[in-house]
């Protein structure tokens, strides 16, 4: 916790370092905030120097949360102590939301913001993003969380015997791929026609699939340049997939990502379900009037496709950026995205939600059944990438999928209890527990959190950070029996 508190203030002075360029005026608000959780931080591993550091399973589960909280509860010191942010349980959501890499928001006025709050904003996201890629990768497999043990094999290092090693291997390469990404982003974004302060935010944001945005638009601020919007859907595609995939590929084992299955069904269904919205788009006129060259025959398709493309992929990578409000698009196009806040990215990426994997052993195994029931004595595995994946993993992945719709069912009908209505509170509960960040009714892509009840938003807070984390490692920590001693 000392040493999470310790990168936490180091963050913060970039963030003051940025306030101070800009002089913003609350460069001294962030430094002392960043002071103070550096003082923290050095307490706390001076007073812990002398403890054993052994950690087995429930140590795991018990660093990667309060890891988070502690993250979280730190986070909200440049919001608080600025004045940007005044309200605690506000300044709360916007820090969990942004190390969880949701991009669900309370400001009602994003420019109005001070530079320097709005570079602390964009990099919770990207140090959760990074915490997550480590988490799912190196740690997550070791603990066997939510059918994760898949990589245990297909992460890049030494073997899985020693966990201080094979975690410090493989987060430096997925570092260097990670800072890599989000520097080649800034200066393609900036070469595009951004200024850099946008360009830095949004590639944070982007690499993250967190979707915090320096303006109030969104992404459709530069709805009349597209090459900006292309930029960033090619990131929010590699973001949204498995970053072992990437390491492949520059190592030159290209025909290795070609193969990989959940990569083919995550790059197809992404074409297909681009392909369905557009057309949807491009036959409904009222859709995008507003669009420039929309009543051109190449304008309306380019538009259509374009807005299809980035809605899909922001929301099936859980990064939430808006170029439109897809809610107001067609009634068959508010519940299509409101089905895709379910499907999430690829497992090992920064995306949230129930990931492609899952849903693809799940169905394997669905079809499976029907052949075991016609074959009792046949014993048929379920397969992936060629190779048999244990019982025990498919079991976890479905009582995975099973607790987490159960959990979106008593999330939305604990908003529900607070008042909210039945579309907002489906829509909430979803997108908080997939990260996705836009939601449904008051909570659409053109509308922000800001109007929810303050218990409302401490509990989307806490539904993020099951997400965010693979419910079990949260939930598990829950449990009486997790504390009885063995």
């Amino acid at each position: 916790m000392g040493l999470l508190l310790l990168c936490n203030g180091f963050f913060m002075l970039l963030a003051t370092l940025v306030s101070g360029i800009y002089k913003d005026g609350v460069t001294l608000s962030i430094f002392i905030a960043a002071v103070t959780t550096l003082f923290i931080g050095f307490l706390a591993m001076i007073y812990t120097r002398d403890h054993r550091k052994e950690v087995k399973k429930k140590e795991g589960y018990i660093i990667v949360t309060c890891g988070w909280l502690v993250m979280a509860l730190s986070g909200v010191t440049p919001y608080l102590f600025s004045g940007a942010i005044p309200d605690v349980t506000n300044a709360f959501f916007e820090t969990m939301s942004g190390y969880t890499t949701t991009g669900a928001s309370i400001l009602d006025d994003i420019e109005s913001m001070p530079e320097g709050i709005l570079f602390w904003r964009s990099l919770t996201h990207w140090i959760g993003g990074m915490g997550i890629i480590v988490l799912a990768i190196a740690i997550l497999p070791l603990l066997g969380i939510g059918g994760m043990q898949l990589f245990a094999a297909e992460a890049p290092g030494p073997s899985a015997d020693k966990l201080h090693p094979r975690i410090t291997d493989t987060a430096k390469r997925l570092w260097l791929i990670y800072v890599g990404y989000t520097l080649a982003e800034t200066l393609l974004l900036k070469m595009a026609g951004m200024s850099f302060f946008d360009a830095i935010n949004h590639s944070l944001a982007t690499l993250s699939t967190g979707g915090f945005s320096t303006k109030n638009a969104s992404v459709a601020y530069w709805n009349d340049q597209p090459v900006i919007q292309y930029i960033i859907i090619v990131f929010m595609f590699l973001a949204g997939s498995n970053f072992v995939l990437s390491y492949f590929a520059f190592k030159g084992k290209v025909q290795r990502v070609l193969n990989d299955e959940e990569f083919r069904y995550y790059g197809g269904l992404i074409l297909v379900f681009t392909i369905v919205t557009a057309m949807v788009i491009y036959f409904n006129a009222h859709i995008t009037t507003d669009i420039p060259g929309y009543y051109m025959v190449w304008g309306k398709t380019e538009s259509s496709f374009r807005h299809a493309l980035f809605q899909i992929i922001a929301v099936v990578t859980t990064t939430g950026f808006v170029t439109a409000d897809f809610t107001s698009w067609s009634p068959f196009l508010t519940i299509f995205f409101f089905g895709l806040m379910f499907a999430g990215g690829s497992a090992g990426s920064t995306a949230g939600g129930i990931k492609v994997m899952r849903h693809l052993l799940i169905i394997k195994n669905g079809i499976l059944e029907f052949k075991r029931t016609l074959h009792a004595n046949a014993i048929i595995p379920v397969r992936y990438n060629n190779k048999s994946v244990g019982q025990d993993i498919v079991y976890n992945i479905i009582a995975f999928f099973v607790l987490y719709m159960l959990l979106f069912i008593i999330g939305a009908m604990v908003l529900g209890m607070m008042g909210v209505d039945f579309v907002t509170a489906i829509g909430g509960a979803a997108t908080s527990l997939g990260n996705v960040g836009p939601g449904l009714g008051d909570l659409n892509p053109v509308s922000n959190f800001n109007g929810l009840p303050a218990p409302a938003k401490w509990w989307c807070g806490f539904l993020m950070l099951l997400g965010r984390l693979e419910l079990f490692t949260v939930l598990i920590i829950l449990t009486p029996y997790f504390w009885k001693k063995t």
